[in-house]
């Protein structure tokens, strides 16, 4: 980590395993009192390491048992192209994350549906009818063999 001094990692670790860490649970891993440890969260987040605080949520259990990775091509890749594309997959809530891409395609999605019949709607009667899509390639994965939201070390 950039500029991070062993305890300030030592912080970001632990709460990059645990969103609910208590200060003082902070302090006992840092090494250092309740206050410096408080100030020093402060700071991480005031220099954009710490970017936000969420729940882990599992999709299946609120009925979106179906994952698909989506890669898109334009047509073109100019900035006209690439903003409407974004704009439109902003509002489309079936997308769970939009990753601008290298190689031969030019966006990677996950899309969070209910079963293969919601996502078939949503690919036929919303993705294909985004202007500027020239092909879709969906890949249905098996099973998740890694999962973490952030590298801290």
């Amino acid at each position: 980590m950039t500029n991070l001094d062993a305890i300030d990692r030592r912080i970001v670790q632990e709460m990059s395993r645990n969103g609910r860490v208590t200060t003082a649970q902070l302090s006992d891993a840092a090494g250092l009192s309740p206050t410096p440890v408080a100030r020093r969260v402060r700071r991480l987040e005031d220099d954009g390491i710490i970017v936000g605080y969420a729940a882990l949520i599992d999709e299946a259990a609120l009925g979106f048992g179906v994952s698909v990775f989506v890669s898109v091509k334009l047509d073109k890749q100019v900035d006209d192209a690439l903003e409407t594309f974004e704009t439109a997959i902003r509002q489309f809530r079936e997308v769970v994350d939009c990753w601008l891409m290298t190689g031969n395609r030019d966006y990677l999605l996950r899309v969070a549906t209910r079963d293969l019949h919601e996502f078939e709607r949503f690919l036929v009667g919303r993705l294909t009818k985004v202007r500027g899509v020239a092909s879709i390639e969906s890949s249905i994965p098996l099973r998740r063999v890694k999962s973490g939201l952030a590298r801290t070390e």
